[in-house]
């Protein structure tokens, strides 16, 4: 039975407080692509995990799972979700894998579908509404016996939005204890704005050129939909052109719509943290201020002054690491 959370518990935890020379959003945001790739060096043993989806499509997930050295069977496996663009060795999934191994916990690196076209081709791509490939995850890892003491779930930036569409709609049919979300766009017509001013001119190039070498790499697109990809000047061109009719949306602001997170967060009814940086050059701070955090018994939101987008690096490493395991522990996982 899910656990309602204290107001008063976000108030225990630790402040987040930049040190140099990650100061500012754009070098927090940035650390990650300038310094080396963590490495993995608390793992007992690892192993490449599918996960066939059951829609008919024969795509695939995969997913890299990490055995921590003090393997406890009564600890919940920790499943790390990557944002846009990402994948299971992203930087930031490195890094909070061997956080949690070091903490005790086994952890699951999942690649969202689409993520890893070098071994996963796939038909279909994922995006912020496809909670539904999680739902399937979830039950072939208790069908395998890796879900027996339930499930601790973080989910960065757009992966974030999909946990949390993904515990409005099946969260209590599964045995998820907790979940985390860091610097989610919950409100994605605003995201998308944002992403587009003049000030993000450097990270929607990018962005946008990754989006579009993922999308390209998918099984029997058809010239159609080869031309729909490569033409998009914008973000908004390529949500409106092809990851909305591909995924039976009328177009880009149906597709927001329907898949923003914001007023429907209040349906959750697992204990969920959320964490967003004021300062998040991608993730404008008003979806956040706006919403009532007092409404739900089991969402909170902890939204420091900055920190960038899934940044929060400070003197002793990444705090929402730390924030996350204090969340955890509290519920007595």
């Amino acid at each position: 039975m899910s656990l309602e959370l204290s107001p008063l518990q976000i108030e225990k935890y630790p402040k987040f407080q930049s040190s140099f020379p990650w100061l500012g959003s754009d070098l927090q945001t940035l650390r990650d692509f300038l310094m080396p790739r963590p490495k993995i060096l608390q793992s007992k043993s690892s192993q490449m995990i599918n996960f066939m989806m059951t829609d008919g499509t024969d795509d695939k997930l995969s997913a890299k799972l990490n055995i921590c050295h003090t393997e406890n069977t009564h600890t919940p496996l920790v499943i790390l979700i990557h944002g846009l663009t990402g994948c299971a060795n992203s930087s930031y999934m490195l890094r909070s894998t061997d956080y949690f191994l070091k903490s005790g916990y086994s952890v699951l690196r999942l690649n969202l579908r689409g993520a890893n076209p070098k071994q996963d081709r796939c038909k279909e791509h994922y995006h912020a509404g496809r909670g539904g490939d999680l739902e399937v995850v979830l039950n072939q890892l208790v069908k395998r016996g890796l879900g027996s003491n339930g499930f601790l779930i973080i989910g960065f930036s757009l992966g974030g939005s999909i946990l949390l569409k993904f515990l409005e709609e099946f969260g209590e049919s599964h045995e998820i204890h907790a979940a985390v979300s860091i610097s989610a766009p919950i409100d994605l017509v605003l995201t998308s704005e944002r992403l587009m001013q003049p000030r993000n001119k450097l990270y929607h190039r990018w962005l946008l050129n990754s989006m579009k070498s993922s999308a390209l790499a998918l099984k029997d697109l058809n010239e159609r939909q080869k031309k729909a990809i490569r033409s998009a000047k914008t973000v908004f061109e390529f949500d409106d052109r092809f990851i909305a009719p591909h995924n039976n949306y009328r177009g880009a602001l149906d597709y927001y719509k329907q898949c923003s997170s914001k007023d429907t967060i209040d349906n959750i009814m697992i204990p969920t943290l959320m964490i967003s940086g004021l300062n998040d050059p991608w993730v404008p701070s008003k979806m956040y201020l706006s919403k009532d955090w007092t409404a739900s018994s089991y969402v909170r939101a902890i939204l420091p002054d900055n920190g960038g987008h899934v940044g929060f690096h400070d003197r002793r490493g990444c705090w929402y690491n730390r924030v996350s395991k204090i969340f955890f522990s509290e519920l007595g996982f």
